[in-house]
């Protein structure tokens, strides 16, 4: 469970410590770790007698062994070289420290396991609440869940950086169910808002930007109270990750709570979609619309629908806006001057938008 560079790191500081030669062994015998590769087989052959034996130390051949358990199951043994009393304290010490990494290295893949299984729906309802108990989790704190997502695969640099950003193993859950999506669980205090969940959105896109050199997108649930619910958390997560590279791409934090219309849109089938889209423009699409004129329809809804505004933004005389409105009007039968129809025109555009996505993903 510990990595052997874990192990070789630890007793190679207690050896420049202590002036004494260490090793790790799995029950086998098999070296893991050792601070004399020259002497390794010399004596790991009475590992597995020393293993099945009552004794939780044993001098062989100069060499002081110590046991490392893990749930009564013997999983490191421990070599000093030395006979003398300060060289058995020296191994009894290395023990001691495997035996603390063991208990936390344990801990913390359980934790993970647990919180992965947790926002996949994996787990029972009385199992959330009794691994939660046994694993010293509260279940009745406000939390929100957090989905950071990587161009690049497998980046470790990005995922050390977000696990520095929370170093409280206790409140935090960082962890990641695919290759690009980096998850966190967020324990927010009784006063936290959507303002301060913002906020901590930011600070950890400025910081991955900073340190990692890696363009993330961040999406964000809603909070919850129960540990039960914080898979629905990270499922509106999911959902806002997916709705904002549809609708809002300039947009590099996107919660679910302001997803707005593009919620109800992503959820739509298809051929629901074609049969509205039909509708509206019969045999046109707001695809083969000119850029001057989607750039106009756009500066348009930006402006909530106001022709001085939008002709000054434009550097268009305001009949020449006036001009351009009316031919769409012709084309489309749609005057966007009037609201009714100017709402219609807009969800059309993001409908549109949706299809292509979805063509594009293959569904």
């Amino acid at each position: 469970m510990i990595s052997n560079q874990i192990l070789q790191t630890t007793i190679d500081g207690l050896k420049t410590i202590t002036r004494i030669e260490l090793s790790v062994m799995d029950a086998e015998g098999k070296v893991l770790a050792a601070t004399e590769e020259d002497k390794m087989d010399e004596y790991n052959f009475a590992v597995p007698d020393f293993v099945n034996s009552q004794a939780e130390s044993q001098l062989v051949q100069g060499y002081q062994f110590f046991k490392v358990f893990d749930d009564n199951t013997v999983e490191y043994v421990i070599s000093a070289r030395g006979e003398a009393e300060d060289v058995y304290k020296i191994g009894k010490i290395a023990s001691f420290q495997i035996q603390n990494l063991l208990v936390a290295y344990k801990e913390r893949f359980d934790k993970d396991n647990f919180v992965k299984n947790l926002l996949l729906d994996n787990l029972l309802l009385v199992d959330i609440y009794n691994r939660s108990k046994k694993l010293h989790i509260d279940t009745d704190v406000k939390r929100v869940a957090f989905i950071i997502e990587t161009k690049m695969e497998k980046d470790n640099n990005a995922l050390e950086v977000v696990r520095n950003i929370f170093p409280s193993k206790t409140k935090e859950f960082i962890t990641a169910v695919d290759e690009k999506n980096i998850i966190l669980v967020k324990e927010l205090k009784e006063g936290d808002g959507q303002e301060e969940i913002d906020r901590i959105a930011k600070m950890i896109l400025d910081t991955l930007n900073a340190e990692a050199m890696s363009s993330v997108f961040i999406a964000i649930g809603t909070a919850v109270r129960d540990i039960k619910d914080v898979s629905r958390s990270y499922k509106e997560a999911k959902m806002a990750l997916e709705v904002g590279k549809i609708f809002y791409t300039e947009t590099h934090i996107m919660a679910y709570s302001r997803l707005g219309i593009g919620r109800l849109i992503y959820q739509l089938p298809i051929p629901l979609c074609k049969m509205f889209i039909s509708e509206i423009f019969q045999d046109k699409s707001p695809d083969d619309f000119d850029e001057e004129t989607l750039s106009t329809i756009n500066k348009f809804f930006e402006n909530s629908l106001n022709v001085s505004e939008t002709s000054r933004q434009l550097y268009i005389h305001r009949n020449t806006l006036v001009y351009r409105l009316d031919k769409l009007q012709k084309n489309t039968g749609l005057d966007l001057r009037v609201f009714e129809d100017a709402i219609t025109f807009k969800i059309a555009l993001m409908v549109v938008k949706y299809m292509k996505y979805m063509v594009e993903s293959d569904y």
